[in-house]
């Protein structure tokens, strides 16, 4: 499974648990009050993981565009160096979008 679709299952989880949780509350059920309230802990877990991934790959990119930028600029190779710069800032932004 993508760490976008683990990451929207986390949610869909947390949507259910507090549906759960209102169902039982409104049941006065204490049982699914806490089912539900531990599907979303659940959830959330599933969704932090995910963005946590997705972060880290973000960081890979960023370096590995750092050094091609890097390298493209020490040898006056200005397609390498704007692939490098490309890539960074790709990660940079994958890095934002999963805080």
């Amino acid at each position: 499974m993508s760490t976008q679709s683990d990451r929207m299952e986390g949610v869909a989880q947390q949507v259910g648990g507090k549906i759960k949780e209102v169902a039982g509350k409104v049941l006065r059920d204490d049982e699914m009050v806490a089912e539900g309230k531990a599907k979303q802990v659940e959830g959330k877990a599933r969704e932090e993981a995910a963005k946590a991934t997705e972060r880290g790959k973000g960081k890979i990119e960023e370096a590995v565009g750092a050094v091609k930028n890097r390298v493209g600029a020490v040898f006056g190779d200005e397609e390498l160096e704007a692939e490098g710069k490309v890539k960074e800032l790709h990660g940079e932004a994958r890095q934002k979008a999963n805080r």
